[in-house]
């Protein structure tokens, strides 16, 4: 399996895999992994080392990636040393290891497309030169509708849909997180701290409108950034009411979700799944989140967790106070987040991603649409009335 993206730097994709990983070695298979990394300390001992990588602008942040001829030549000995039933890459078009490895690979290869950006002009010219190279994959994926439009957008085709998975039980009784002991009511923002699209500076524009409705609300920030230029641009009139976590484990991300009263996904755009969202009602806490099309179908329009307008500090406002003064909505969310996230759970959603590696290895061919429809047919009724 390959991750495009630095395996010590925290991020969806990287999740995804670290995830997908260890669920396909619990059914008995052995999985490899190929990713950037500036810190061999963080070297588990089923990740390979695919050299330092450096930060590039991509899809609206910035990515850490790795390139180049020394990229190349790491990829080709990994394959080649590694003597693969397949290699599955994630996000094959990011300028980095995974596109490298689908150049250099034979045999069957699956991909991943995790990105929402139909419209992004860097993809556009990147696909034109990797063509000949997309055309050697046997199975597409993609993890929700958007990225499914990203992938027909610029490569062309069509992708299984195959949501993200979480492993539910680990989220299900973590224990409180030790720093969120304020006695009141209490809000959760996990995210990188110096990427604007996650939307923190639209939370903290909200915070002094909640903080009159609720004088002893406190909000708990988690992510990695610069906690000092955060804490700076912070007004005054809310800093005693904002606690900055940092940089945070998985385990601690669990408890953290598992703390809050309300976690609030205020994304501004550019994201095509929401696997945190997913995390959050897997840990029982009510989900408020920004009416992005990725965050709603997640959400089932609503039925799982409370949508307010994007880029509205006001509106997030009054969603925020709204449900925190009604405990019997946070619970009725809470419900029904907790049987929305039964079709996310690794345990099912492995299942659809072993037919694809079935049947690209056995057939040596290219999903069928029988294959294709079948697994739809499950990823649709899954998301029942909020569906695509």
């Amino acid at each position: 399996m390959v991750c495009p993206y630095a395996w010590d730097v925290p991020g969806g994709v990287r999740s995804h895999v670290a995830d997908l990983a260890a669920e396909l070695r619990e059914r008995g298979h052995f999985v490899d992994i190929l990713a950037p990394l500036d810190d061999d300390s963080a070297l588990a001992d089923e990740v390979t080392n695919g050299g330092k990588p450096i930060a590039v602008r991509y899809n609206g942040s910035v990515a850490r990636l790795n390139f180049g001829l020394r990229a190349t030549r790491q990829a080709r000995r990994w394959i080649q040393n590694g003597n693969f039933d397949l290699i599955h890459v994630h996000e094959p078009v990011a300028p980095g290891l995974s596109l490298l490895c689908i150049w250099v690979a034979d045999g069957p290869i699956v991909a991943t497309w995790h990105s929402s950006n139909p419209h992004s002009r860097i993809l556009a010219s990147v696909n034109r030169l990797a063509q000949t190279a997309m055309e050697k994959i046997s199975g597409r994926i993609a993890v929700s509708e958007d990225a499914r439009r990203t992938l027909v957008a610029h490569v062309g085709g069509d992708a299984v849909l195959i949501p993200n998975g979480v492993r539910v039980q680990a989220f299900a009784h973590p224990g409180f997180h030790p720093a969120m002991n304020n006695p009141g009511h209490s809000l959760l923002f996990l995210g990188r701290l110096d990427e604007p699209r996650k939307g923190l500076s639209v939370l903290l524009e909200a915070m002094p409108a909640i903080i009159a409705a609720d004088p002893h609300v406190h909000l708990y920030v988690a992510g990695p950034g610069d906690l000092e230029d955060i804490q700076d641009d912070m007004a005054p009139e809310i800093r005693d009411h904002v606690t900055l976590l940092g940089l945070v484990t998985e385990q601690e991300k669990a408890q953290a979700l598992y703390s809050a009263d309300v976690y609030v996904a205020p994304n501004t755009g550019a994201e095509s799944f929401g696997i945190v969202l997913i995390e959050a009602m897997a840990a029982g806490t009510a989900v408020l989140a920004a009416d992005l099309p990725a965050f709603a179908r997640v959400l089932s329009n609503g039925r799982a967790g409370r949508l307010f307008p994007n880029e509205d500090p006001q509106a997030l406002a009054d969603a925020a106070v709204a449900l925190l003064a009604d405990p019997q909505e946070r619970q009725r969310l809470v419900a029904a987040g907790s049987e929305r996230v039964r079709r996310f759970d690794w345990g099912v959603v492995v299942d659809d991603v072993l037919a694809v590696y079935d049947s690209v290895t056995a057939s040596g061919e290219r999903v069928t649409e029988d294959l294709r429809g079948q697994i739809m047919g499950r990823f649709s009724s899954g998301l029942g009335q909020g569906g695509r």
